[in-house]
């Protein structure tokens, strides 16, 4: 099984991307658009959660959702240099149900409470005929602390800082929905071979939030940032026209192998498609990496190159 035939296609969703981009003038970034405001450098990011609310939905528990909606919004920024200022969601139902806003609430809550950012609105729409169940969205505004880091200092030489993930994220999902259930939701509620945790509880688990980075970067030299999202380890592309080499990775939870396993998914797609254990990776110099490792507890697992493309424990990507 692969993402494609879960079904998303990330080669057909990078031309759709392009094709909207093409169309609309606005503040370059690779996660997020930036903009000058009153002398001050602005960015602003809008994402979701995906097809995790499928799970929340399969399961009957939305309360940590909120948390993710808030994690792939402010991680975006601070992979930037960007400290997170204010919050706002987008809620859209079915139909109205006060519990399922409450839990989606207090994971918002949760999720800004980490990310300390206030979140300072938000809009709630039902609309029956576009939505089957639930959708949750929100963005995000930040300020530059100091100057945004793009990437444009990474070069070759340079070493490669990971900090650890929670497990699947929000990204994914989808593939690994189809691995673990075969599209039968009774299956959330099946026992992992490896935990004390169900499919549903497992797949739940809420996106680490990356605050630290900011602090790296301000205390050292700090070269590049990426946030490891949808595409996986190939977001080291986004930093520069290099090539990167994780020989040393982060351990992966138990649960990407048994998405593996149970989906019968090639190493290479599972490093395109999941964070595979990294949500967040550092680019510094070879001798600030172990200082920029100890401020974001992460540590180094591998380093830059000439030439291009990524490969992650011998794959290449």
């Amino acid at each position: 099984m692969d993402y494609a035939e879960a079904g998303v296609d990330i080669d057909e969703s990078d031309e759709a991307v392009a094709a909207l981009a093409a169309q609309i003038a606005g503040g370059g970034g690779e996660y997020a658009g930036t903009f000058e405001h009153a002398g001050e450098t602005l960015a602003l990011t809008t994402d979701g959660v995906g097809t995790k609310i499928l799970v929340a939905e399969a399961v009957d528990d939305y309360s940590t959702i909120g948390i993710d909606c808030v994690a792939m919004n402010t991680n975006d920024l601070v992979a930037m240099n960007v400290e997170p200022l204010a919050f706002v969601d987008y809620l859209v139902v079915e139909e109205p149900d006060d519990r399922v806003s409450e839990e989606i609430g207090q994971g918002l809550a949760e999720g800004a409470k980490q990310a300390d950012v206030t979140v300072v609105g938000g809009e709630t729409a039902v609309m029956p005929e576009v939505v089957d169940g639930v959708d949750l969205a929100g963005s995000c505004v930040g300020a530059a602390r100091d100057e945004i880091i793009d990437g444009s200092d990474v070069r070759a030489g340079d070493a490669l800082v990971g900090m650890a993930s929670n497990g699947i994220h929000s990204n994914g999902l989808t593939l690994a929905r189809k691995a673990l259930t075969g599209g039968d939701t009774d299956a959330y509620n099946d026992a992992v071979p490896y935990a004390d945790a169900t499919v549903g509880e497992e797949l739940l688990e809420p996106t680490r939030i990356y605050i630290s980075p900011l602090e790296a970067a301000r205390e050292h030299e700090v070269h590049g940032m990426a946030h490891i999202t949808g595409g996986g380890f190939t977001n080291l592309e986004r930093l520069a026209d290099a090539r990167f080499v994780v020989d040393d990775p982060l351990p992966t939870q138990p649960v990407f192998d048994h998405i593996q396993d149970e989906g019968g998914v090639d190493d290479d797609e599972m490093y395109r498609t999941f964070n595979m254990g990294t949500g967040f990776v550092l680019v510094a110099p070879e001798d600030e990496a172990d200082a920029v490792a100890e401020t974001v507890d992460g540590r180094v697992i591998g380093r830059v190159e000439e030439g291009e493309g990524v490969v992650v424990d011998g794959v290449e990507l």
